[in-house]
């Protein structure tokens, strides 16, 4: 007969803290393409802090480990911003947030309202004056119209830019991702542009809906064909 107060010693006993790699190799099943890139990429966008060793070695907590498996989720099955997602994570409700879409979410046609001045988006993405004027120069950032404020969704576009800065990628570079978004925003626009024009609104809203199934499919399969490429360089 099973010694039933062993194992409850063993249930009762705390989980081991886990290796940056075998969160990978936990999470992998159901997101094939983790990686650890991605995963200290999200902790530099704050969305992540496991514990560090005395030599600088990450280590995972089970509940590291559920936040990581919901901010996933999140990007994947929603295609949240991550700004949203930060905000879902601040709220302490993010696994249910991560099951459950809502109206407020940002998105094509649900920009969340709310601007920064020059000097707030600059201090909010944590880069220096010089790498503004690089950013503005390429039309990586954006100002709004008719005015010198920055939309809130600026911000999340100003962080990632600074990680691929960070890394070597600069303006000039990262052009190439906006001659690629123009592209597909014009493809996208061809396809809808007469329903977004009907007198009816309800194909308008149908259209609406359309088009953020679209944008977010694209986004997944732009992610993926990137990953096979890479994948191939070390084949």
């Amino acid at each position: 007969m099973a010694d039933l107060g062993s194992a409850d010693r063993g249930a009762s006993r705390p989980r081991k803290a886990l290796t940056i790699g075998a969160v990978c190799n936990i999470l992998g099943a159901e997101f094939p393409d983790i990686s650890i890139s991605k995963i200290r990429y999200l902790e530099d966008q704050g969305l992540l802090s496991p514990r560090r060793t005395s030599g600088g070695y990450r280590l995972y907590s089970q509940t590291d480990v559920e936040r990581l498996r919901s901010i996933l989720r999140m990007q994947r099955d929603e295609f949240l911003p991550l700004r949203v997602i930060r905000q879902e994570l601040g709220s302490g409700q993010f696994t249910k947030a991560a099951r459950s879409p809502r109206s407020d979410r940002g998105g094509v046609f649900t920009e969340a309202s709310g601007e920064f001045d020059r000097d707030e988006l600059i201090r909010e993405a944590g880069i220096d004056e010089s790498l503004m004027r690089e950013f503005e120069e390429f039309r990586i950032v954006r100002a709004s119209r008719g005015n010198s404020t920055y939309p809130i969704s600026e911000l999340e576009v100003v962080r990632a830019a600074r990680v691929l800065a960070e890394h070597g990628l600069h303006g000039r570079n990262l052009r190439s991702f906006l001659t690629a978004a123009d592209r597909e925003a014009s493809m996208i626009d061809q396809l809808f542009a007469s329903t977004m024009r009907s007198a009816s609104e309800q194909r308008r809203r149908e259209a609406e809906r359309s088009i953020e199934t679209v944008v977010g499919a694209c986004a997944e399969l732009r992610h993926r064909l990137l990953v096979r490429e890479l994948r191939g360089l070390t084949d």
